[in-house]
């Protein structure tokens, strides 16, 4: 029961950092990247349908994206929802693509980037550490119930610790190479 605790702990605070990972990839860095559309819904006869399943998208110089619907139809909604979005783009429309020109970042955007991707760091820090908590209740519990002795409590909950600080760690770490590449000019 205590090894079976502790994997899940270790599955879902895998997820979590995936999860951060994800919205690192979200941010911008001045180099266009599909994954920067991820978050964009198009409303595609009455219903929100993301960005990447209905064009495929090319990315032919570093600040320039191609996107491409695949149904003709839907080229005047994906314009509108990306300029409704919030990526600072004008995107043009040619009849048959469109094309988003991303501009460059200023020194103050790119300070701006910076604290959404702490606030990302933290939101996935904190659900690392509520993982942990979660865990570690249900060790006490099975010590509770009789189903382990205590010195085996113990030491998965010693475990289950460094398991935590390896993971925020490696939050860390991501983010601190996400901030050298958003201060990148």
């Amino acid at each position: 029961m205590i090894k079976e605790t502790l994997t899940e702990a270790r599955q879902k605070m895998d997820k979590a950092i995936e999860v951060t990972k994800d919205d690192f990839g979200n941010v911008r860095t001045g180099r266009a990247n599909p994954a920067l559309f991820a978050s964009i819904l198009v409303d595609y006869y009455g219903s929100p349908t993301p960005l990447q399943q209905l064009a495929s998208f090319q990315v032919p110089e570093a600040r320039t994206l191609l996107i491409t619907p695949y149904d003709r139809g839907a080229l005047g909604d994906i314009e509108t929802a990306l300029r409704k979005s919030d990526i600072g783009a004008n995107p043009a429309n040619d009849g048959n693509i469109i094309r988003v020109v991303l501009p460059e970042l200023t020194e103050e955007r790119r300070r701006e980037y910076v604290k959404v991707v702490k606030g990302d760091a933290e939101d996935g820090k904190v659900s690392i550490r509520n993982i942990r908590r979660k865990a570690k209740e249900t060790l006490e519990k099975i010590q509770k119930d009789g189903e382990a002795g205590e010195d085996e409590v113990r030491s998965a909950i010693q475990e289950l610790e460094d398991l935590t600080k390896k993971k925020v760690e490696e939050i860390d770490s991501l983010l601190a190479a996400k901030e050298a590449e958003l201060l990148e000019v």
